[in-house]
């Protein structure tokens, strides 16, 4: 029988899912802003890309992802005997395959195209910051020692 693990130790592992996410992200943009100044060094549309990614990203942490951190505290908190894979439910296991998976296929498609280089660029800086941006909820009201 699997080892029970304490709901500190499922936030922690949550926080590190969710950060590991939006740091990958984020060096996954980067990466594609410098294929697409290399194939048009002289435009700024991938600089464009990055500010507009930030800036949805930041609406998008303030919108969905702080919320959707908020509900994964209470439900990890209210795990009668919580287990390390229930960090997340398995729908999120699922959704995070598929966003992988297509993410790594839109970059694939990217490579070598302007236009969607800037574009994948975008959307990988505008999921990155939504994550990094709403990582503090896992860290801060997620880790702090209650005072109960």
């Amino acid at each position: 029988m699997p080892a029970k693990a304490s709901p500190q130790r499922l936030i922690l592992l949550a926080a590190l899912i969710w950060l590991a996410g939006g740091l990958s992200l984020l060096l996954k943009g980067t990466q594609l802003v410098g294929q697409a100044l290399t194939l048009q060094p002289g435009l700024g549309w991938p600089w464009g890309a990055v500010v507009f990614g930030i800036l949805l990203g930041s609406l998008k942490a303030k919108l969905v992802f702080n919320r959707s951190c908020r509900k994964n505290l209470s439900r990890i908190r209210a795990l009668a005997q919580p287990r390390l894979w229930q960090c997340y439910r398995g729908r999120f296991f699922f959704c995070l395959f598929l966003m992988i998976s297509i993410g790594v296929t839109l970059s694939r498609l990217a490579e070598g195209v302007y236009p969607l280089l800037v574009g994948v660029a975008c959307l990988d800086f505008s999921i990155a910051t939504g994550l990094l941006a709403s990582s503090p909820i896992f860290w801060f009201e997620g880790l702090r020692r209650r005072k109960d």
